[in-house]
């Protein structure tokens, strides 16, 4: 197996028949799973990019300095117009599957105005992703679709290379996100049948790989890849696979009984997957999607990894692709919690609060990086204490370290039981938990404003491991309320009050 953690970029040689890098690249779906993850390789291998989304203001902060950003609308094929003119080359990564009504009828239109648009406009080629399975077969709805996007795209007559991909393993992924919401919740399972299904799953790495190499191979070349990671195995397999990396012993028992509407239900109250997004899955699992062509083998220099190092890769970047992610932007800015015990994100808990403040972003940011050791929590020290007395009972750090004597923090430093993963100077920090846990903690405090008013958003995250992770978790419900609401207004109070003294000195001097 190949742990692929080379950039592709590096193992390509120079291609004459390649497109420049000044040929300017169309990317549709950045928002979404894949596109979201291939816009910053396609940024950082130094082509123009153009962006197109409905909602461009949303996009905008996400992308860098170089990347256009255009309004576009894949149902409105005159907005395709004006976002296609000049592209040389185009991803296609819409799919309307979570779409109210018949998604079929609604990726069938997408792809037409698009493929007729990208004609007149003079583009090139075609990228696009779809899903293994044999056309000799009777589909699922979902995979019957994804084949029949790509036959619409080739009916414009231009080259179209696509790639078509078996359950895709990355942090995020609907595909993951379902193994890990059934292993790490449910220790015994009831499984239907389709857990036995054979699949040949892929690292989203390797995928984004290819994606980024169609670039650099001959438009001649264009045509079907089916695309896979080294093994083929079954959903049982898989998830069997992910519960030995995180300690977790499933026991799976198939039963004959569950078809997959009532399977998209179940799916439903145990993963993070919505029951249509679900049964979609389901579906195609019951098909064999495993690759039968290798031509991918022989035209790219993509050498996929097996499940055990997706999984791992998977696992290990989560971290940093978690991190990057804002889970609290969907909650309300009112600070309060939607819920009782948090928000779920994934198979994540987050608490995220929010409160406004009249004193400057630097001042707000001073007193949340003065942090922990002496200077405390900002609320109910004592709790943080007997937590800390816990853990070194049970061999932990406890809050013996400390923090620094020095006001600032930097990357490494230790904060009591937390370690600093990330600084942005009067914006951002980030503390991961090296307390004995039953799963993964981290606390982020982020401040936004302009001139006199701040908000500071506080959040807590914890991945736990397993149902006696998700039992310690809301287990602290009541502790969190006053810990987490104390320590934020504890900050805010700090603030202000230097603020109030500066003001006081300030006053006589004023003209």
């Amino acid at each position: 197996m190949n742990s692929s953690s080379t950039p592709v970029t590096s193992r390509i040689t120079a291609n004459p028949a390649a497109l420049p890098k000044r040929s300017l690249i169309l990317l549709t779906g950045s928002s979404g799973y894949i596109g979201g993850r291939l816009l910053p390789s396609l940024e950082q291998q130094g082509y123009r990019l153009r962006c197109v989304a409905r909602h461009p203001e949303v996009l905008k902060p996400k992308v860098g300095p170089s990347t256009e950003v255009v309004t576009g609308d894949v149902l409105d094929r005159p907005s395709l117009d004006s976002a296609l003119r000049g592209v040389d080359v185009a991803y296609y990564m819409v799919h309307s599957m979570s779409s109210s009504g018949s998604f079929e009828e609604t990726d069938r239109q997408a792809a037409r105005n698009f493929g007729e648009a990208a004609k007149a406009a003079g583009v090139k080629g075609l990228i696009y992703v779809g899903g293994l399975g044999s056309d000799e077969e009777e589909l699922s709805t979902h995979l019957r679709s994804r084949h029949e996007v790509g036959n619409i795209l080739r009916q414009s007559g231009l080259p179209v290379c696509e790639f078509r991909a078996s359950a895709v393993i990355g942090s995020g992924s609907a595909s993951f996100e379902l193994i890990r919401g059934l292993v790490e919740r449910l220790p015994i399972m009831l499984t239907p049948r389709w857990v036995k299904g054979k699949a040949q799953p892929i690292a989203i790495d390797d995928l984004l790989d290819y994606l980024m190499e169609a670039l650099r191979i001959p438009l001649s070349k264009y045509r079907i890849y089916e695309v896979g990671g080294a093994d083929q195995v079954s959903y049982a397999e898989m998830m069997r696979a992910y519960g030995r990396q995180r300690g977790l012993k499933p026991l799976i028992i198939p039963v004959p009984v569950l078809t997959p509407w009532l399977s998209a239900l179940w799916l439903g109250l145990i993963t993070p997957l919505y029951a249509r997004i679900g049964r979609a899955i389901i579906e195609s699992i019951v098909h064999v999607t495993v690759v039968r062509d290798n031509a991918a083998l022989t035209t790219f220099s993509v050498r996929p990894m097996g499940i055990v190092a997706a999984i791992h890769r998977a696992l290990a970047h989560e971290e940093t692709h978690f991190a990057a992610t804002r889970w609290s932007d969907a909650l309300s800015s009112s600070g309060k919690l939607p819920s009782w015990g948090g928000v779920q994100f994934g198979t994540r808990l987050v608490d995220s609060r929010t409160l406004t403040v009249e004193a400057p972003s630097e001042i707000v940011f001073k007193h949340i990086e003065r942090i922990g050791g002496d200077n405390g929590w900002y609320a109910w020290n004592w709790l943080w204490r007997v937590r800390g007395f816990i853990d070194l009972l049970e061999g932990g750090v406890g809050l013996r370290r400390g923090r620094p004597s020095t006001a600032s923090l930097h990357v490494g430093d230790t904060v009591d039981s937390f370690r600093v993963e990330l600084i942005e100077p009067s914006r951002r920090l980030r503390l991961k938990s090296e307390m004995h846990l039953y799963g993964r903690a981290w606390l982020e405090f982020e401040v936004t404003g302009r001139g006199s008013s701040s908000t500071i958003r506080q959040t807590a995250i914890f991945d736990p491991v397993g149902l006696i992770g998700q039992i310690y978790w809301y287990s602290l419900y009541v502790p969190h309320q006053f810990v987490f609401s104390g320590m934020l207004r504890g900050i805010a109070q700090a603030a202000l009050q230097e603020v109030s003294g500066a003001r006081t000195v300030e006053t006589p001097l004023s003209p």
